[in-house]
């Protein structure tokens, strides 16, 4: 038997739409292990992601709605608790930038609107709230729940130029996670909280992919090897784990140094 399984568990991953994103790299490992899987994102390429997890014989149900909405985030929660009887497991990991919205704002302090700012709130800490709020209720009366929420080490750890609202956002879910933990840990359910560092997305800029050659790994994480993290979290087998920031970014973070390695190291 495998170390981790998810046989008789649902598992609910939001921002998955990517075909090479952390959220369905997440999905698929997960059902792999057995889960059944409700994925949702903004757009009707969900439902690719669907039919490319049921050609594996997964049990998978696609799901488009926008989170930043809560009326929308409560109706769709609430189909999925009908559609799959139970929610055991949830993975925040919506945010950043939506399909058709644009790129995120890079704006200085100084010069952002506040439409802006509030727009990278919303997205990028609002949703994992407005989510797992509604799916609360139904891992309260289990008695059971696994929450993972996908922050970032920009915000937590280090920032950008051009990165306040976002780091804002993405060190307010670990304090967001750890409340929430303490709120619940009497449940039995866990909240923990994974911090990527550069990933090999499809979506990844130049400067990314040169930030991840300068890791003490030399290279950008594979979204399998954040999705590891989070499916760990997210398991059974992680039952004394709550409250938790786990950094996945290759060492980055760990290094004073960070000028040319020709000169140092």
């Amino acid at each position: 038997m495998d170390f981790i399984n998810f046989k008789d568990q649902v598992c609910l991953i939001t921002g998955a739409g990517s075909p090479s994103g952390i959220g369905f790299a997440t999905a698929k490992i997960m059902g792999r292990l057995g889960a059944k899987i409700a994925l949702t994102a903004t757009t009707d390429r969900i439902f690719e992601r669907e039919a490319e997890l049921t050609a594996e014989g997964i049990d998978a149900k696609a799901y488009i709605a926008d989170l930043m909405d809560r009326e929308q985030t409560r109706e769709l929660v609430a189909k999925v608790a009908a559609d799959f009887g139970c929610i055991h497991a949830l993975v925040n990991n919506a945010g950043m930038v939506q399909t058709g919205q644009g790129e995120e704002d890079m704006t200085p302090v100084k010069d952002m609107t506040y439409e802006n700012w509030d727009t990278s709130i919303d997205r990028n800490l609002n949703i994992t709230f407005n989510v797992t709020k509604n799916v609360l209720p139904y891992m309260t009366e289990n008695k059971y729940g696994r929450i993972v929420n996908v922050s970032s080490v920009t915000g937590p750890v280090v920032s950008n130029p051009g990165e306040a609202a976002y780091s804002a956002a993405k060190a307010a879910i670990l304090g967001l996670s750890r409340a929430l933990a303490i709120e619940v840990g009497k449940d039995n359910i866990t909240v923990n909280s994974v911090l990527p560092g550069w990933i090999g997305t499809a979506s990844q800029t130049e400067a990314e992919e040169a930030g991840g050659l300068n890791t003490p790994m030399k290279r950008s994480a594979d979204p399998e090897e954040v999705a590891n993290a989070i499916v760990f979290l997210a398991s059974r087998e992680a039952s004394y784990i709550t409250g938790e920031s786990l950094v996945v970014d290759g060492g980055n973070t760990i290094q004073e140094y960070k000028g040319p390695a020709e000169l140092y190291y």
